[in-house]
């Protein structure tokens, strides 16, 4: 295939390492792969080779995935998006999907995850009347608050349970526990 008729995607995760990863496994795949770990270098090759589809990670170092889709949609109005994240809630992914991303997925996903949520997103948008809310339990958004001060406290746990107000002990135990089933 030439570079020319292969589909083409855009993935953005400041993880370089799993950013390559996936771009290898999108180039077996027949994919045409762009890779950036920046905000800026997203709109450089977006700019210079506007890709079909992309995937971004919620968190690109400092930037919001959120505001890069939007300057990618300026630049490429008909590239699908899916975004990627770690740490995400049910609120970012409303807000990820009303601003035009096709579906929102975890991390860890491989290619095959990606190409599936991008499969599922290619149904009609659903009307703002038809979207339903369903807020999380109350342990699902503990834990959800507890894994983005996590993030945030670059994976200290000491620091980590000091920042919640919690005993680290506490804090381990609730660490090794599973995610709480929605």
């Amino acid at each position: 295939m030439t570079e020319t008729t292969q589909p083409s995607i855009l993935i953005v995760d400041d993880d370089a390492v799993f950013g390559e990863r996936l771009a290898r496994s999108m180039r077996r795949r027949d994919f045409y792969s762009l890779l950036a770990t920046t905000h800026d270098a997203a709109i450089a090759a977006t700019q210079e080779h506007p890709a079909e589809m992309a995937v971004l990670d919620l968190r690109i170092g400092n930037d919001n995935g959120l505001e890069l889709m939007r300057d990618l949609l300026a630049i490429a109005p008909s590239m699908r998006i899916i975004m990627l994240t770690g740490y995400g809630s049910i609120a970012t992914a409303i807000d990820a999907t009303r601003l035009g991303a096709l579906n929102f997925i975890q991390k860890p996903a491989d290619a095959d995850d990606i190409l599936a949520a991008f499969e599922r997103g290619q149904r009609p948008p659903l009307a703002d009347s038809q979207l339903v809310y369903n807020p999380p339990s109350l342990a699902r958004a503990e834990w959800e608050h507890i894994q983005r001060v996590l993030a945030d406290c670059g994976g200290n746990i000491s620091q980590t349970a000091r920042a919640l107000g919690i005993h680290r002990r506490t804090l381990q135990r609730k660490l090794d526990a599973f995610p709480p089933n929605e």
